[in-house]
């Protein structure tokens, strides 16, 4: 994007006053100079080759795109596909959810621009209820990552939940272990095998309830959160979740702290998952 620098130098300088004139009560004073623009807003960041996938993406005027990107070394990045709507762009078809891509941009403000994308191949597609685990997986990237903030290891976590999912594992054993990987890798996952209270190993006997900020403790009476074994909390750190009771527990505690750190905020897709008897 060209840009307009601003020679603060080169105007002219004031003519000497005269020893006795006076000047003017009502003289006007000299306008300011405008600011000439940083170089760190006007020189752009160029990015090619980034491996990438749609998250969402929604109409922008009549022929472009605005797309989220989750990419595997800038973390989630918004970008304008100018004329992706076109019938003949050549982005057109490859911009589609779940499909790995290699992608390049120009920019360097929130909002970039897509200069190119191309699919790279080598994954099966989703289908049925795969699929929707899938976008599942998707709103909650979108509703819990930080714009331009990179987890190179949460994108790899992705990638393989997606092979999972499209070979048919088991859907509600590969969520878990997603959701736990995100919240671990945003820093707000306390950890599950140490009671806060005690400073000592959780015990598999014990029965517990989970503090979203501070971690497990033991359960009270009066506690208005879910409760779960201490095995339960062993098997979800070691992810292991073959026992039926952890999987049970672990859903509702997974549940619990995702809408805390959600602010509330509603997940559609996962209320549908619900309705379907498949989360």
């Amino acid at each position: 994007m060209s840009t307009t620098t601003l020679d603060a130098d080169i105007a002219a300088a004031p003519a000497p006053v005269a020893e006795r004139e006076v000047v003017p009560a009502a003289a006007a004073p000299a306008p300011k100079r405008p600011r000439a623009p940083s170089r760190e807003r006007t020189f752009g960041t160029k990015v090619a080759g980034q491996p990438a996938f749609v998250l969402h993406s929604y109409p922008y005027k009549e022929t472009s795109l605005i797309i989220d990107l989750f990419t595997r070394d800038f973390g989630r990045v918004a970008l304008i596909a100018k004329g992706a709507k076109r019938p003949h762009s050549q982005l057109r078809g490859v911009l589609q959810t779940f499909q790995p891509l290699s992608s390049s941009w120009v920019g360097k403000s929130e909002l970039r621009t897509l200069t190119d994308a191309e699919w790279v191949g080598g994954m099966l597609p989703l289908e049925k209820t795969a699929l929707l685990c899938g976008f599942y997986l998707n709103e909650l990237l979108v509703k819990l990552l930080a714009r331009d903030d990179a987890h190179p290891a949460l994108f790899d976590h992705y990638v393989a939940t997606l092979n999972q999912l499209a070979h048919n594992e088991p859907a509600p054993i590969v969520l878990r272990k997603f959701e736990r990987a995100l919240l671990k890798e945003t820093g707000v996952s306390a950890d599950l095998t140490r009671c806060t209270e005690t400073r000592r190993a959780v015990q598999a006997d014990v029965v517990y309830v989970v503090d979203p900020e501070r971690g497990p403790r033991p359960e009270r009476a009066s506690d208005p959160w879910p409760r779960v074994a201490g095995k339960t909390l062993l098997d979800m750190e070691r992810e292991d979740y073959q026992d039926s009771a952890t999987q049970s527990q672990s859903k509702q505690l997974m549940r619990f702290l995702l809408a805390h750190h959600l602010g509330g905020a509603p997940l559609n897709t996962r209320q549908i998952l619900i309705d379907l008897s498949q989360l």
